[in-house]
């Protein structure tokens, strides 16, 4: 059923945490999963960066790698099939799109459970992936303290 799982992250507790689950899945269902960093481009839009935007690309790109590597690491650990990217962009399109060009049939994801204002401001990058996806989103919330 669950052949493709996309697992989004940024190296948080809840997203390792919901990469636990996904392994999980992949290793009863013998599915593989794809894992997902994108480089967040959304906060740095319209501003004059220059050179400057070189310097914090690289730095964002060389976190990702690590985060991905740790991914890639516990899914061979658990002997899951993985495959890793890094992306570029705004989080939730680049994930969506990301799932619909390998035709996923899951992606799994936690969430920072932002509250008030902050969700207003900013919204939720698993509630704005969830209202479009091409697939089911199991979501993986961050317990509380």
């Amino acid at each position: 059923m669950y052949k493709k799982i996309v697992v989004p992250t940024d190296g948080s507790d809840v997203s390792m945490k919901a990469l636990k689950h996904a392994i999980f899945i992949a290793k009863n269902l013998g599915s593989k999963i794809y894992g997902v960093y994108v480089v967040d481009v959304s906060p740095f839009i319209g501003l004059p960066m220059e050179g400057s935007w070189e310097l914090i690309t690289k730095v964002l790109e060389e976190e990702g790698k690590e985060i991905l590597n740790k991914v890639k690491e516990m899914c061979e650990k658990e002997g899951v099939d993985i495959e890793v990217k890094m992306l570029e962009g705004i989080p939730p399109e680049e994930i969506v799109k990301f799932a619909e060009e390998k035709e996923a049939d899951l992606i799994v994801m936690g969430t920072t459970g932002k509250t008030g204002l902050e969700r207003i401001l900013l919204g939720s990058v698993a509630e704005r992936v969830i209202k479009n996806a091409p697939c089911p989103v199991l979501v993986v919330k961050r317990q509380s303290p």
